[in-house]
């Protein structure tokens, strides 16, 4: 059960992130901006761990993942999302978003070996049905006519934040949370500069920008990704997605945003397709043999 905790108490502090955002847009900062800035002052959240617990070595042969997770898995899924929003709307690139869960199925199916029974595919299909619900409610964007760029973008951003399990399936068994993002956080940085519109700073944009990046990035992805380690991807994936349910939540507590009966559906979905995954986990060790002494231990 610490692994699930671990990826909803993370799933908890990204449902910060919308209402954090709304607050700086309303300070006049631009959506960019905003990506960029929670993207570098995170960077020195994680660097000063990195070197205070001398963890900051990473082998030569690892350095090109690490990049390219930079590039597609930080900037990729920022920019990508970025114009998802702009060619078709937000409540469009939310459900699109959300195909993550399904593109991580295939990707650990595919990579990992792990299987897919009824009950995953079943919990993958519910999510994505549920933040369908969520998302198409009040407050859509009244996008009618959906471009093929729409989609193209949509669906990159939901495949670049799949991305963010396989990578820690791969490489956190090498390496911690702190180390990893030490290098892949300024090459993220420095792929949105030059899409980056810089505004005059002020205290009410600045604020939720460091907020973001202490709580929203910091700590939500050091939980998370200690969850990972207790789960498989796709279990993950299935349970981080209450994240919408929350900042729903926080959202209607905040500006007064709320759903009609297909987006509380929705929301009731998602919390299906928690349970569900919690039950197929619970169902799988009752049957499992029992560990053996010298059995892996977690690094922590």
């Amino acid at each position: 059960m610490a692994g699930y905790l671990y990826v909803l108490c993370a799933a908890s502090l990204w449902g910060l992130i919308g209402p954090l955002s709304k607050l700086s847009f309303a300070a006049g900062m631009d959506t960019v901006e905003v990506a960029f800035w929670r993207t570098t002052l995170a960077w020195f959240f994680f660097a000063g761990q990195a070197i205070a617990k001398k963890e900051v070595r990473i082998a030569p042969r690892d350095l090109p993942a690490v990049v390219g997770f930079g590039v597609c898995g930080i900037a990729g899924l920022f920019g990508a999302y970025v114009v998802a929003v702009e060619a078709g709307g937000a409540a469009l690139a939310s459900v699109l978003l959300y195909t993550a869960p399904a593109w991580v199925a295939l990707l650990s199916w595919f990579f990992l070996k792990e299987p897919m029974g009824g009950y995953k595919v079943a919990a993958v299909v519910a999510t994505i049905v549920g933040v369908a619900g969520v998302s198409l409610g009040p407050g859509a964007s009244g996008h009618t006519a959906i471009g093929s760029k729409a989609i193209v973008f949509g669906l990159l951003s939901g495949i670049t934040y799949a991305l963010y399990y396989i990578f820690g399936k791969y490489y956190l068994g090498r390496y911690r949370t702190p180390t990893l993002f030490l290098y892949a956080l300024p090459v993220g940085s420095l792929t949105l500069l030059p899409f980056v519109h810089f505004t005059r700073p002020t205290l009410a944009g600045a604020v939720p920008c460091l907020t973001l990046a202490l709580l929203s990035t910091y700590a939500a992805y050091s939980i998370y990704y200690a969850g990972l380690k207790r789960l498989e991807a796709t279990r993950a994936a299935v349970v981080a997605t209450m994240e919408p349910v929350i900042a729903a939540i926080l959202a209607y507590a905040m500006f007064g945003e709320r759903f009609d009966f297909v987006g509380y559906l929705g929301a009731g979905l998602i919390l299906a397709s928690v349970l569900m995954t919690i039950w197929d986990g619970a169902r799988q060790r009752f049957r499992a043999p029992l560990p053996t002494p010298t059995g892996q231990q977690d690094k922590g």
